[in-house]
């Protein structure tokens, strides 16, 4: 995927949480502008400032990874995953990559379900400390770009972009 269309994902991640449109699946809507705004500048002053060691994501099992190639996100029954992640940035408060979202379309039941892919701009933001592990810290969030194709959400396409929190780590 194109370097152009990542950066417009990014500042489409950035800014839809910062207007209050951000779209969860079926969460509603996100805090108002001035407050997301407010924390996201915040936030990455007090990481790069209070944390030195690189950031992590927590996988659905609670283990931090860093840059991971794979990630699911529906641990229960693991029919929700990105994969194929190519990484563009990782930083404090703020990670980037494309990939494939693959979500089984659970019909008749997720057993005999079929997979489907999607492909995904990924955007990791938001932190918190990774517990057990001063100095570190781990992303809150990942916003989910689709540029083209959207999974269905019951009898509906998902919105176009999609925000979601992630596991803390285990310790």
């Amino acid at each position: 995927m194109k370097r152009g269309r990542l950066t417009a994902a990014v500042i489409t991640a950035i800014s839809v949480p910062g207007l209050g449109l951000g779209l969860g699946l079926g969460a509603g809507a996100l805090n108002s502008a001035a407050q997301a705004s407010a924390r996201t500048s915040a936030a990455g002053a007090v990481f790069a400032r209070h944390f030195s060691e690189r950031p992590v994501v927590a996988d659905c099992q609670g283990q931090p990874q860093v840059r991971p190639s794979k990630l699911t996100l529906s641990c229960a029954d693991g029919n929700d995953y990105l994969t194929g992640l190519s990484w563009t940035s990782w930083t404090a408060g703020l990670a980037s990559a494309t990939g494939v979202q693959e979500v089984n379309d659970c019909l008749p039941y997720c057993a005999a379900g079929h997979f489907h892919r999607y492909p995904v701009d990924v955007v990791f933001w938001g932190g918190a400390s990774l517990h057990g592990h001063p100095g570190s810290q781990r992303y809150t969030s990942v916003t989910l770009l689709y540029p083209s194709t959207r999974p269905n959400v019951g009898a509906h396409r998902a919105p176009a972009t999609v925000t979601l929190p992630l596991p803390a780590a285990s310790s």
